[in-house]
């Protein structure tokens, strides 16, 4: 029986039996990674390497041979996985499957490249994704007859009023803008309205006509608003014609009744982004009816699952609105405490909302000293001890089959990797009844160990708990003791004979490599923000 120390109380208890699984997956017993499991992990994280990094560097030379590798292999099976990957939505960004498909429109043979043309109003369902593709494709190549007809396809097969707003709210990015594109694609308009509004983003006038027009009416909007600072006319264009916050000028979203007009139609992630500029602007103040709305939109469980919307994300617009400070110089504001506590209460609403991994999980958390200090994703006040607590009382919301540890000092010792007597873990009591604040400060006066990402699946292996996913929360402290990460993997997989995964998450890290890159079943992840739980979650249930 081990000897554990609970986060509120001390007790001689086993951690939970997780119960057991038989069947090593073959996926997990190969050697060198096949080039499809690569190509998976570049549509999935952005990268073909065991390490998943929140600030995703740009796709390189590598990674186009890697794909080209694939297309020349199989290229139907190919384009499948990449559309794939863009429809699904679920990878944290899709420029890995736009990048992809324009080495298979520019790299593949013809048939794989008329395919991938033909994909191409499934694979990039914004104007934003078409511009980075033909970003993308510009590395490999000009512009062909395949690339006029497909780019022209894409506009023709949009309906006119969503055409109307994604030229609205996507004129330019990554260097190309709507114009560009329409002038060099030249696509015969499908419909009048399609023609009007081809005319508008290409001249920037409204034509003959749009007047009459009502799928013009939004750009008709939009082409006055950009003539006019009267906030009062602003606000009736964004009420009667819809017109999207990004189509309103910086200067006029300064205006409180500007605000009013736009705040009905953010959805939630925005609303949480903009929570500070409406208070600053005089919007947001304690009785007011937008706060009263905004209060309620927050309590409203129904909307915050519809939105899917993770925990991490409430908290961190949590920490960013009641520090009343901006991270990049805005001026301050004084936070409302209707809307502060609505968002802490949609933060421990929403906990029951996470999507379960499903099977049998451990978190270990670093409980060290540096865990209340530092900043995860520019968030004031949100410190990787806030967060992976937020992660554990998640887990403990949503999973049946879950356990939790810490990293703790040994009987006698100091803590810290040179601290005296070796690691251990203690057992975290966690439930989902308890509040955040209560978790982060139990879990910080335990005493610290050093983290040794080794030790959980050592200690699993050594007491004979059957784990599906191991997952170890630090800040930037990541080392192997006597046995390596990998190797302590391999020999838990053996022994138990079940296809553990494990993934080492350092929150404020610049950067680490513990995981084998032939390993399939390893991930390192470098950074965390809101976007990082769902690559988390979606690598354990692989």
């Amino acid at each position: 029986m081990l000897e554990t120390t609970q986060a509120h109380g001390t007790s001689t208890q086993p951690l939970p039996q997780l119960g057991h699984r038989a069947g090593l997956a073959p996926a997990l017993r190969a050697g060198q990674p096949a080039p499809w499991t690569r190509l998976a992990r570049f549509l999935a994280l952005g990268t073909t390497g065991p390490a998943y990094r929140t600030a995703a560097p740009e796709p390189t030379d590598a990674d186009a041979e890697l794909v080209a590798s694939c297309l020349a292999a199989d290229g139907p099976r190919t384009l499948d996985r990449i559309v794939a990957a863009s429809k699904t939505g679920r990878a944290p960004s899709n420029d890995p499957a736009l990048f992809s498909l324009a080495v298979a429109a520019k790299r593949g043979d013809d048939a794989t490249r008329r395919a991938a043309y033909a994909a191409l109003p499934a694979a990039c369902p914004s104007g934003a994704a078409l511009l980075r593709f033909t970003a993308y494709a510009e590395r490999f190549g000009g512009w062909g007859r395949g690339m006029r007809k497909a780019v022209g396809a894409w506009f023709n097969a949009r309906p006119a009023g969503d055409l109307a707003l994604q030229l609205a709210q996507q004129p330019s990015r990554d260097g190309w803008s709507s114009r560009d594109l329409l002038r060099l694609a030249h696509p015969r308009a499908a419909s009048p309205s399609h023609d009007r509004l081809y005319a508008w983003a290409v001249r920037g006038e409204l034509p003959l006509g749009a007047a009459e027009d009502p799928t013009c009416a939004l750009i008709a909007a939009v082409h006055e608003l950009r003539r006019t600072r009267d906030p009062a006319r602003v606000a009736r264009l964004v009420l009667e014609h819809g017109v999207p916050a990004e189509c309103v000028p910086a200067e006029l979203r300064a205006n409180p009744e500007v605000w009013d007009a736009l705040v009905s139609s953010l959805p939630l992630p925005a609303l949480l982004g903009d929570l500070a500029a409406m208070t600053r602007a005089g919007l947001l103040a304690p009785g007011s009816r937008t706060a009263r709305w905004i209060a309620a939109r927050l309590a409203d469980r129904r909307r915050l699952a519809e939105a899917g919307v993770h925990p991490l994300e409430l908290l961190a617009g949590l920490c960013a609105y009641r520090t009343g400070r901006g991270a990049r110089g805005q001026g301050p504001w004084l936070p409302v405490a209707s809307i502060a506590d609505a968002l802490d209460a949609a933060f421990h609403a929403s906990l029951a909302e996470v999507a379960p991994i499903g099977g049998r999980t451990l978190l270990a958390l670093d409980v060290s000293g540096s865990m209340r200090t530092g900043t995860i994703a520019g968030v004031p006040g949100l410190t990787p001890q806030l967060a992976s607590a937020a992660m554990a009382l998640a887990a403990a919301a949503s999973e049946p089959n879950h356990a939790c540890v810490a990293f703790t000092a040994a009987t006698g010792g100091y803590g810290g990797r040179w601290g005296g007597g070796a690691p251990e873990l203690s057992a975290l009591a966690i439930s989902p009844r308890q509040r955040l604040d209560d978790v982060a400060e139990a879990v910080g006066q335990l005493p610290m160990g050093g983290v040794d990402c080794a030790l959980p699946v050592m200690w699993a292996h050594k007491h004979r708990v059957d784990v599906d996913t191991f997952v170890v929360y630090t800040d930037h402290e990541t080392w192997a003791g006597d046995v390596p990460p990998a190797q302590a993997l391999r020999a838990y997989r053996d022994a138990r004979g079940i296809p553990a995964k494990l993934i080492v998450v350092g929150m404020t890290s610049n950067g680490f490599a513990l995981a084998d890159p032939d390993d399939a079943g390893m991930l390192d992840v470098i950074g965390f923000d809101p976007s990082t739980p769902p690559v988390i979650a979606d690598f354990a249930r692989a």
